[in-house]
């Protein structure tokens, strides 16, 4: 079967079209709320057409979302274009995972469809960071119990609000500079940005260890994955989409036990 899996994040939305469990395209826009579900599903459709994938291909949908008023939009689209009743990622659905958070539906469904994918391909003690609008650093044990974690501002968050609230300081571009000493207020900003965000994510890592008293894997993830893994030794792996492949597992396993996705 042919898989629409969608990522819907504060800033980007990934499309994913899988195919026998592997993901064979991947689109990314951004997460517009203004949109209807005609105009989102006329961009899907054309950005199908543009690898000739057929819309009847696609015999599912499944949905992460952070964002609640695009969540029905796609829903919607879901089943206008494709015909399909789409699954909507929640703490309530089967994820062979056990979430130990107050109250369990508080997660985003981003961080559970990580820890799911993490843990199913690496076990646990599994640490998943993911560097997005927020960065988030998700704990789960060795018996698979998602424990919790850490939110903090992304990189690209930090410094837009930097930016905004110094009228002095320019927007820059988010890398890291040859010296921590800067030179001009550019270089001075990418220093103090990238390298204390590093320092943070170690940091933070660091004392997630100490609390679980034991090792962990650490996976990466989110479009500031791989600068960030540039720069530091405690990031064992890399796994850009990570979110969309533990959607098409709690996907495939609600779907095997609820019957059929296409209506």
């Amino acid at each position: 079967m042919t898989l629409l899996l969608i990522d819907v994040g504060n800033t980007h939305t990934q499309f994913g079209v899988y195919e026998k469990g592997k993901l064979k395209r991947d689109y990314r826009v951004a997460s517009e709320v203004v949109r209807t579900e005609d105009e989102i599903g006329i961009v899907v459709l054309s950005l199908l057409e543009h690898d000739g994938i057929k819309p009847g291909r696609i015999g599912g949908v499944g949905i992460s979302s952070v964002v609640p008023n695009l969540t029905g939009i796609l829903e919607r689209m879901s089943r206008k274009y494709f015909g399909c009743e789409p699954l909507v990622v929640g703490s309530d659905l089967k994820l062979g995972l056990q979430i130990n958070y107050d109250p369990p539906s508080a997660v985003g469904s981003d961080r559970i469809c990580a820890a799911v994918a993490g843990y199913r391909k690496y076990g646990g003690p599994l640490i998943i960071l993911d560097f997005g609008t927020a960065t988030t650093f998700d704990v789960v044990s060795s018996e698979g119990v998602y424990l919790g974690g850490a939110i903090a501002p992304g990189l690209e968050t930090g410094a837009m609000d930097l930016q905004r609230r110094a009228a002095k300081l320019p927007r820059i571009d988010l890398r890291f500079p040859n010296e921590v000493i800067g030179k001009t207020t550019i270089l001075s900003m990418q220093s103090g940005i990238m390298f204390a965000a590093v320092d943070a994510m170690e940091g933070i890592v660091r004392r997630i260890k100490i609390s679980l008293g034991t090792d962990a894997k650490v996976i990466a993830t989110g479009g500031f994955a791989g600068i960030m893994a540039s720069r530091t030794k405690v990031i064992d792996f890399i796994e850009p989409a990570l979110v969309l492949e533990g959607v098409r597992i709690i996907y495939e396993e609600n779907k095997k036990r609820n019957g059929k996705s296409r209506r």
